[in-house]
């Protein structure tokens, strides 16, 4: 039987703000642990959260970048969930009203012709800290976790791409595409090493010519190309694999580890519903206005 593989990019981008998403504290890389996470990125009692402007001309400069419509008014809802280095319970971001809507991006194929990808949305929201495992530790540290809330808070854009590639050099160009327009806005640094682009994958198959979709899974946290490269390849691989023997294949977030070129299951795939997500009662809906979009529209390099 002939497979087709459909793939789609969550892609998170953290925006260069010098202060955090919610509060003041620097996002300045390369600092000791927990030295830049504050009151506020860690939701003390008593704390209120304020938004960062700069994080929304940011947001709008993409938007615009992408042809993409802007909203008005967007709003901030808590998704909540336990992971450990995430302080609050809790991710600050948005849902029902993301700040940027449908838009696309044209990638240059391999035999030179050109191919749009659509985006479904980007939208706002904090980043979580930072799991450092026992490698990061040395000889002491062996068998130990640890946890660097300096990330926590820092703003990023999630941009959700439709599923429409097709190939593991399709997702790189797109990829690429991608990095070019955030590094050339100014709005990233681009430093894929150090965290600021992180790209999600999500990926299933199907008989050739089936316009249904099959169960995808999702391969998080991959920060190269090459990385993006293999973990698509040995996935299409498994879920072809599977299928063909007989089984079935489970809605899954993977992790793919670069160094064995292995990958496994982490955890199932959460629907929204898990997340309980509600509006966050410690934000006001944004409103943006059209002479401040116009504004940034003017200022969008050529």
């Amino acid at each position: 039987m002939e497979w087709e593989t459909v793939i789609g990019l969550e892609v998170h981008v953290q925006l260069a703000t010098n202060s955090k998403i919610f509060s003041g504290a620097s996002t300045a890389f390369g600092a000791e642990p927990n030295t830049q996470a504050c009151a506020i990125d860690l939701a003390m009692p008593g704390t209120l959260p304020v938004v960062n402007v700069q994080a929304f001309r940011y947001a709008v400069m993409f938007g615009l970048a992408i042809d993409a419509e802007i909203s008005k008014r967007s709003y901030f809802e808590r998704k909540n969930y336990f992971y450990p280095d995430l302080p609050k319970g809790y991710q600050t971001t948005q849902l029902d009203q993301p700040i940027v809507g449908a838009g696309h991006i044209d990638i240059e194929l391999d035999d030179g012709s050109t191919k749009r990808i659509r985006i479904h949305h980007a939208h706002l929201e904090e980043d979580a800290g930072k799991s450092l495992h026992e490698g990061d530790f040395g000889e002491m540290g062996q068998g130990m976790t640890g946890i660097d809330l300096n990330r926590a808070g820092t703003p990023l854009i999630e941009i959700v791409s439709e599923p429409d590639m097709s190939t593991s050099s399709e997702a790189v160009a797109f990829a690429k595409k991608l990095h070019s327009i955030v590094t050339s806005l100014g709005i990233c640094d681009g430093e894929m090493s150090q965290g600021s682009m992180r790209f999600d994958v999500n990926i299933s198959v199907r008989p050739k010519g089936q316009q249904e979709l099959g169960t995808r899974t999702e391969t998080k946290n991959l920060n190269s190309y090459k990385f993006m490269e293999e973990a698509i390849a040995l996935e299409v691989e498994r879920q072809i694999d599977t299928i063909e023997d007989g089984g079935k294949i489970i809605q899954q977030t993977r992790l793919y580890n670069a160094d064995t070129k292995t990958a496994r299951s982490m955890r199932s795939k959460d629907d929204v519903n898990d997340y309980r997500y509600f509006s966050c009662p410690d934000l006001l809906t944004v409103a943006l206005d059209v002479a401040f979009i116009e504004q940034i529209r003017k200022r969008l390099p050529v």
